[in-house]
């Protein structure tokens, strides 16, 4: 099969989704020759995994309902040995249906489209309206996980990992029964240890939520489940009158000990991290102003950096705008999350205003989050880049200490990269870049994997 995707002549007829770097690859592939420029680091011992919606038939309604494909490079001795791509083989791959709607309520009907990262072992391939599918480092799926039946609900796509205790914190949203929002914690061996109800007042789209060493923070922001929206694909869109607040409770707690600040009505898909600083929770977001506005398909608002400060004593949230660059897809160094990372990297955005697509951008940003300011790697005209990874020297290395991992794409080739940035040098150009054999298309996220915490 060829390594392209199906695209008709007509492909201006096509949603933006199905076509040009969006549209789906159909093939499998392993390959072992991969071209490499500059030189890479031989601390990077691990693998490089991402995933992103991939319909194996070739379309699908809307962006969020492709299958999930995982794309990989492993590195180890100062070489790039691999690169292959896996469909995440859920019952959608190898037992389709004719009426995808008659699977509904059947949690193993996921696709794993949305995020891939490392606990207790194994990867978690994960979306958010089902459970996550396992998968090992060499992108075989190994089954659905549902913590031995223990979790009833569907679970986020961005869960944390605490780097503190190895647990695995996460909720589910989508849920059409009260309470609305359920908060999920997992030992470090994957065992449910906590399965909380949160009573929320609307059911409402919770993409992503914060950790701290002691708390957790749901962002009810005001993405509302709305019916009418069903027949377009996703069923929910930005209500305003709804409001938006924020709602901190102990990483133990129950629904009683949530306490719940409002803020200015806005939507957040992704945060940055966030920390406690004496008896305040700061928050690093990528903030917009609203999301979903006239559809459920309308992507003219981007995120910008923002700070939120809870002050827990006397009640109240300080939201202060860190930079007007356009950017999402924030991370910070894993052994970070819920800690004071002091560098936050993102992805930049463009097209802003326009509703067509989601437009990812030609540089990356890396914010010094103490001082606000932003170092640009600049990708070059025509490429665009997709979310930055931290991958640490060595387990014990200092923060920074390390190199931002990245895919791009070239628009006029039509070739897709593998970059590999030295976090301290992050103006430069990467010390390495790793030419991929196949177009790889745009996707969601991902994770650097070393070998020492690898399945």
């Amino acid at each position: 099969m060829s390594t392209e995707s199906v695209t008709p002549a007509a492909s201006t007829v096509l949603p933006w989704h199905l076509r040009d770097n969006w549209a789906p690859v159909l093939d499998e592939r392993d390959d072992t020759e991969l071209r490499v420029d500059g030189t890479i680091p031989t601390e990077l011992l691990g693998t490089y995994v991402r995933t992103g919606p991939n319909p194996s038939t070739g379309t699908s309604k809307h962006w969020f309902f492709g299958d999930g494909m995982l794309h990989g490079v492993r590195l180890a001795g100062g070489r790039a040995e691999w690169y292959r791509n896996r469909f995440v083989q859920t019952p959608n791959i190898v037992d389709p249906l004719d009426d995808p709607m008659s699977a509904m309520g059947d949690l193993t009907r996921g696709t794993g489209n949305t995020h891939v990262l490392p606990h207790n072992g194994e990867l978690l391939c994960l979306e958010e309206g089902h459970w996550p599918w396992r998968a090992d480092c060499e992108l075989n799926t190994l089954g659905v996980q549902n913590f031995g039946g223990a979790l009833t609900s569907p679970m986020t796509a961005h869960p944390k990992v605490c780097p503190v205790t190895g647990e695995l914190l996460a909720f589910s949203y989508l849920n059409y029964e009260a309470p609305f929002l359920r908060y999920i914690r997992v030992s470090p061996t994957g065992e449910l240890v906590q399965f909380e109800g949160i009573e929320l007042p609307n059911i409402v789209m919770m993409h992503d939520f914060n950790v701290t060493r002691n708390h957790v923070v749901f962002m009810d922001l005001p993405v509302c489940f709305d019916l009418g929206e069903l027949e377009t694909g996703l069923p929910f869109k930005f209500d305003r009158d709804a409001g938006a607040r924020l709602g901190v409770m102990p990483r133990n707690g129950t629904n009683a000990d949530v306490r719940w600040f409002e803020i200015d009505p806005c939507y957040v898909f992704h945060a940055v991290n966030a920390y406690e600083e004496g008896n305040s929770i700061v928050l690093d977001v990528s903030r917009q102003p609203e999301a979903f506005g006239s559809s459920n398909d309308d992507y003219a608002e981007v995120g910008r950096l923002w700070r939120w400060t809870i002050d827990l004593d006397a009640g109240t949230v300080t939201e202060t705008q860190v930079d007007d660059r356009p950017g999402d897809f924030g991370r910070v160094d894993d052994r970070l999350i819920g800690l004071d990372a002091r560098y936050g990297y993102l992805m930049a955005m463009a097209g802003e205003g326009n509703a067509e697509e989601p437009v990812y951008g030609s540089a990356l940003w890396k914010y010094d989050l103490r001082t606000g300011t932003c170092t640009e790697h600049q990708l070059g005209d025509g490429v665009r880049g997709a979310e930055p990874v931290f991958a640490p020297a060595s387990p014990d290395a200092g923060e920074d200490e390390g190199w931002i991992i990245s895919l791009s794409h070239d628009t006029t080739s039509d070739q897709s990269r593998l970059l590999i940035i030295d976090a301290q040098d992050f103006a430069a150009p990467p010390v390495a870049t790793v030419h991929l054999p196949r177009r790889v298309p745009y996707g969601a996220h991902g994770s650097w994997v070393p070998d020492a915490v690898s399945a």
